[in-house]
């Protein structure tokens, strides 16, 4: 196939935009020890509570970053075939671009694997975003007495907090 000149620097200039769409893209990876620091930071400036994160047994977290930077975070408490979904949130230099609705998806994926049946979570602010994601309004009684011992369930969130459910389907 023949190129024209137009044509040639038409397409190194669409391989330069890719590879800087490619570099600004956060990445999703489990999040390790060495970013519980900005991980709660970044939910303090969320105003989602931190004060358990480092205490909770079993605690999964996923951090999205880009360019050396933590963007995003999430969280999974599990118990058993049920999760406590907690700790979403997105940088605000990052949101608007898919990537809350991306660490939901990974979440669901991962927990799915490892045997989840069913996602719960508290939310105050979110109540519509999740709900585009298939999760659904359920009265706290609905949720498990290992969920509702946990300290998100007993004291970080009040009684205000809408929870929602979601059940994961293979």
């Amino acid at each position: 196939m023949l190129r024209t000149g137009t044509q040639e620097r038409t397409g190194e200039r669409r391989s330069l935009l890719l590879c800087e769409m490619n570099e600004a893209m956060p990445r999703i990876r489990r999040g390790s020890l060495a970013d519980l620091s900005a991980v709660e930071l970044l939910l303090m400036s969320a105003g989602l509570p931190t004060d358990d994160i480092r205490s909770i047994p079993g605690l999964l977290t996923w951090v999205a970053e880009a360019d050396a930077s933590l963007r995003g975070v999430i969280a999974l408490e599990p118990f058993g075939h049920e999760g406590l979904l907690r700790s979403l949130a997105v940088a605000p230099n990052a949101r608007g671009h898919g990537l809350g609705r991306g660490l939901v998806a990974q979440v669901e994926g991962d927990a799915r694997t490892e045997g989840v049946r069913k996602l719960v979570l508290l939310t105050q602010t979110a109540e519509m975003f999740f709900r585009d994601l298939g999760y659904q309004t359920v009265s706290r009684d609905d949720v498990s007495d290992a969920v509702k011992r946990s300290a998100q369930f007993r004291s970080l969130c009040p009684a205000s907090a809408t929870c929602m459910a979601k059940v994961l389907h293979d």
